[in-house]
């Protein structure tokens, strides 16, 4: 059992197989408002159609567990191992990240097929009785794969949302109520003192293995906004100048800014007056909302702007578990911090291709913190580190001030 497996609460196999019915029927929900043609189109490399993700998700359950534990395996369609693996080298060969959305076979209603029967096939091998050791293997590595398509069921709305955005009808993925928000709270300062912070997961709920080890870490007195920026404070950044001036600007920033030709956050746009495009479709921009869709590079030249900076992610996770008068810190959108994406202190990657997982990526991104408005619910935590390069905003990633 790996680092990301052994460190959780093991269910009884049918709280296990309770769990895993519910997360993974959540899945088709997601879909359920789509097309068949919504579900297979695919609008950059970055993103992946929803077919890929409800294909993929039970690619990981047939891979890692039913190839392991089941008696006789034999693999509900041999190509599928390399069709739907998406970074797993040790697995074997993969199809190209981002030539995905030409994946017109196999049809929607197989892969659909695909998920009913690699269900049927956990629900059965949950009913076997197999040595202690090995049940409590297979259960550590269930919840994994639970907790890797709730990964994935975020990626669906952030997909589904920048595949819309290209589309000029420009539709509602959503017909539910939307309404304006009536007021944001005044941005205050929450100051913490300097000092030894312990920092990473604690307990023995599940955490991902980039969470571990829990260690000591010295801050600096800092202080931190206590809400998120607004559309309405960005805003003011834009209509200054913030994408002209190079002075704001990491280099490597303003030079993404110019040769994208950069003006305003992904979504926005201006037609007698700005809107935003979110998942309920093309609405005017509610100045008293929360930033979201903006990059590293975004949030660090607003800061400067601002006369603040992003809070490291040390200074973050110490302010949250304090949860003083902090707002926002989950369920609105991830937020930035100004630390490189790297293992703690005596981290060690898990042998196999899970070790693939989180440790192989700690180069050239940085670490987000909190949670967003598509986590699923349950699947944030304090100790919880979402990485993406700079330049990535297609996420609802937004912006909390240090200083």
């Amino acid at each position: 059992m790996n680092a990301q497996t052994e460190n959780i609460h093991l269910l009884a196999p049918h709280q296990s197989l309770a769990r895993y019915l519910a997360i993974r029927a959540r899945s088709l929900a997601l879909a359920a408002p789509l097309s068949e043609e919504d579900c297979g189109a695919q609008s950059m490399p970055d993103a992946s159609p929803i077919k890929w993700h409800l294909a993929h998700t039970t690619w990981f359950f047939e891979t890692f567990i039913l190839e392991r534990f089941e008696a006789n395996f034999q693999p509900h369609h041999p190509a599928f191992r390399v069709l739907f693996n998406s970074y797993y080298n040790g697995v074997g060969d993969k199809h190209a990240r981002a030539q995905r959305g030409l994946l017109t076979r196999p049809p929607f209603d197989e892969v659909l097929a695909y998920r009913r029967d690699v269900d049927v096939r956990i629900h059965a091998l949950l009913a076997q009785a197999l040595p202690a050791e090995a049940k409590s293997e297979m259960v550590g590595l269930l919840e994994l794969g639970l907790q890797h398509e709730q990964q994935h069921q975020e990626l669906m709305m952030t997909d589904v949302l920048h595949l819309f955005s290209r589309n000029p009808l420009k539709p509602a993925y959503t017909d539910t109520l939307y309404s304006l928000a009536e007021t944001a709270p005044a941005l205050q300062w929450q100051s913490f003192d300097s000092g030894v912070v312990q920092l990473g997961h604690e307990g023995t709920d599940f955490c991902f293995d980039n969470e571990l080890p829990r260690h000591r870490q010295f801050v600096e007195p800092y202080a931190l906004a206590t809400r998120l920026v607004t559309n309405r404070e960005y805003l003011a950044f834009v209509e200054a100048g913030g994408y002209e001036n190079p002075a704001l600007w990491l280099s490597e920033g303003w030079d993404w800014v110019q040769t994208q030709q950069i003006s305003h956050p992904l979504y926005w746009q201006h037609d007698r007056g700005w809107h935003t495009f979110s998942l309920h479709g093309l609405r005017p921009l509610d100045l008293h909302a929360a930033l979201t869709h903006v990059s590293y590079f975004e949030a660090d030249a607003y800061a400067r702007w601002s006369g603040a900076r992003l809070p490291t992610e040390a200074e973050w996770e110490h302010a949250a578990r304090e949860a003083r008068d902090l707002i926002q810190l989950f369920g609105t959108c991830w937020q930035w911090t100004s630390s490189s994406y790297a293992a703690y202190p005596g981290y060690q990657t898990a042998a196999g291709a899970l070790g693939e997982y989180n440790g192989k990526f700690m180069s050239n991104q940085y670490v987000l913190r909190g949670s967003s408005s598509v986590t699923p619910s349950g699947h944030e935590r304090v100790s919880y580190r979402n990485f993406f390069p700079a330049t990535a905003r297609w996420q609802f990633s937004g912006i909390r001030l240090a200083r």
